[in-house]
């Protein structure tokens, strides 16, 4: 009897754990046997951790709404701003006013980059906008990011050496691994002396597709390394530079997001590698 007993305890155990899984757990026993009592304990668990699950959807969706509210209603006054600063720029000014003027467009535009990498990242964070990785090649994604940082970099005669093996395929989101590597060039080329090089290369292994971005900067302090990642963190040596320390966090968001890693390498005065890692299969 005994061991029929153990056995029976045994069964409706799992039984009540293979119902919680599927959502259909309903107490059976009514009696004082302490299965009895574990029944009612686990029934309040499940609706506990139902209305936790309730809440923490709620507040995500009041988070969504928000943040589109706050892309909404500053999108309009902020290009109003800008138009109008542009129209003023076309003005015969002189050269304090025209300076002026320059200045509350940088502004504007620095102001409309914050809002936007503030909602991509809100957005990522409380999962409103779902990463769509895909089994791609990597050379494409590359080519874009180039293109992008080709202007800024011309400016500082930095050059940009691509080195890609054919056919090297990795899973990523096209849109928001761009946005991930490009916020990692534009700091290279930001942060690079004038004439310099920044190379870019790729290697397979066996898991993982390594993009490596490598530039000749002025590098980053040892004990900074850890905190570069972190939201609005801004190293000491760059203050005079623009930026508002946030698009290294949201590539850090991307790359994890898609079950990759970042890895990063740096010595004052002989520029940082970043080493971005994406799996090659699902």
């Amino acid at each position: 009897m005994r061991k029929r007993g153990i056995r029976y305890t045994y069964a409706r155990l799992n039984q009540m754990i293979d119902e919680a899984m599927a959502g259909t757990f309903e107490e059976q026993s009514y009696d004082e046997t302490e299965l009895s009592k574990l029944e009612v304990k686990w029934k309040r668990f499940l609706t506990s951790s139902k209305l936790s699950k309730q809440r923490v959807e709620e507040e995500r969706a009041g988070i969504k709404e928000i943040v589109s509210d706050i892309s909404h209603q500053t999108k309009t006054p902020l290009s109003n701003i800008l138009l109008y600063s542009q129209l003023l720029e076309e003005q015969n000014l002189d050269a304090g006013s025209r300076r002026l003027v320059l200045e509350i467009i940088k502004q504007s535009e620095k102001l409309d980059f914050l809002i936007q990498s503030l909602v991509k990242t809100s957005r990522l964070e409380t999962g409103t906008f779902q990463l769509t990785p895909e089994v791609q090649e990597v050379s494409p994604v590359l080519e874009e990011i180039i293109l992008q940082a080709e202007q800024k970099a011309a400016k500082k005669n930095i050059q940009i050496i691509l080195e890609v093996p054919t056919s090297v395929k990795a899973v990523y989101d096209k849109k928001w691994t761009s946005e991930a590597l490009y916020n990692i060039l534009d700091n290279a080329v930001k942060y690079s002396q004038e004439g310099s090089e920044i190379y870019i290369q790729v290697k397979a292994y066996e898991l993982f597709v390594c993009i490596e971005i490598r530039d000749e900067g002025i590098g980053i302090p040892e004990e900074e390394v850890p905190l570069i990642f972190q939201r609005f963190y801004r190293g000491k040596n760059v203050n005079e530079e623009e930026g508002v320390g946030i698009g290294l966090y949201l590539t850090r968001q991307i790359v994890e997001g898609q079950k990759g890693y970042i890895k990063t390498g740096s010595q004052i005065g002989q520029g940082s590698s970043f080493s971005v890692y994406l799996p090659k299969s699902r």
